[in-house]
């Protein structure tokens, strides 16, 4: 890194600091505070629509090392390496910096393409002691300042916006081709998702967020995960209700399990810090089927709320909150975690195959 290192603090609304210096683009930012115990990944994590809005803590103690990999597009128009075309979160906080990286498809160094897109980072944080602060007391409003800039609280909450709005596409996109055609809603899709349904020879038409789907022709439904709070996706809900008066298969993962609950009746909370991690166990209700999972959010279902017609699918082991539903009669189910997950765990992938084999 041939620059002048910069000294900057990272500022918790509950009034914690953690100094450090300055990665990356050389500006101030702020959004929400959130972390994650994934090992790797960053390129597919800083990628994640689902990070819109927030800070990242990457709690794995060594991130740059392999460096970041070529942009560009499969056949299908998909993103070879990453799982969106830009970088979603506002800022990045890591520990140890590698400063060379090494690896077989690395063309840049993270301190570049975070310049590139515009992204402050803050290296050389205790983020063993910023983690275990947002544990004990809940994810937070936070702000990146470098050494030499005014910058206080308060600062909007990320929460309070449709971060929904924000990531989706907003025209209809086509992919693949095949003789079973599924819609997606797009809250925030990672583009694995696109792959794991065009490898499977389905084709795919991905709507905006709010598109009222109900008006094509399409043998099943998908939607999307997707940052922020589901609450701002009302019309997509009612959309979900009518879609659901009929019997044609609808499958959802993150966001989209959230939506999908609160269509069948049940209501959504915040968690207090939220699953971010590619190690959370969910074992399949009723049964000691227990699945490796990646996750990505900061809300849940209650699942109390839900109908009669519908019951709990996936339990998380870590806090027992709900991981996924089903209906009793109907084709029609979610989950809360990454079946797709790039860079891994893929245990569940089999859900695909399980829900295009519906169509």
């Amino acid at each position: 890194m041939n620059r002048e290192r910069k000294r900057a603090v990272l500022r918790l609304e509950g009034g914690a600091e953690f100094k450090g210096w300055m990665l990356g683009y050389d500006g101030p930012c702020d959004g929400e505070a959130v972390f994650s115990t994934a090992m790797v990944g960053y390129p597919e994590s800083l990628t994640d629509p689902s990070y819109s809005g927030q800070i990242l803590c990457v709690s794995y103690p060594i991130v740059g090392n392999y460096g970041v990999p070529e942009e560009g597009v499969d056949e299908y128009g998909i993103s070879k390496n990453f799982e969106s075309d830009r970088i979603w979160a506002r800022g990045l906080v890591i520990s140890e910096y590698s400063f060379d990286y090494s690896h077989w498809n690395a063309v840049k160094s993270l301190d570049q393409w975070l310049r590139e897109q515009r992204v402050p980072a803050i290296y050389g944080v205790d983020t063993r002691a910023l983690t275990q602060e947002l544990r004990q007391n809940g994810s937070q409003l936070a702000m990146i300042v470098p050494e030499g800039v005014e910058k206080s609280f308060p600062v909007p909450d990320p929460n309070k916006e449709n971060q929904i709005a924000i990531v989706s596409c907003k025209e209809v996109i086509h992919y693949g081709h095949g003789e079973k055609k599924v819609v997606l809603v797009d809250c925030g899709v990672k583009h694995n998702i696109l792959r794991c349904f065009v490898d499977r020879g389905v084709e795919l038409i991905r709507v905006p967020w709010d598109y009222d789907f109900n008006t094509l022709e399409w043998d099943g439904l998908f939607i999307s995960n997707g940052p922020g709070n589901p609450q701002y996706c009302d019309v997509t809900v009612r959309h979900l209700q009518e879609a659901m008066k009929g019997n044609k298969p609808i499958f959802g993962i993150c966001m989209g399990n959230q939506l999908l609950a609160r269509a069948a009746g049940a209501s959504t909370f915040k968690l207090k810090y939220g699953h971010r991690s590619h190690n959370q166990p969910a074992r399949i209700v009723g049964s000691n089927v227990c699945v490796i999972t990646s996750q990505n959010h900061g809300f849940a279902v209650d699942p109390l709320g839900l109908g009669p017609d519908w019951e709990e699918w996936f339990v998380n082991m870590n806090d027992g909150t709900n991981e996924g539903i089903r209906h009793k009669s109907k084709p029609f189910c979610s989950v809360q975690f990454h079946p797709e997950a790039s860079s891994g765990p893929t245990d569940t992938q089999f859900l695909f195959d399980e829900f295009i084999s519906k169509l």
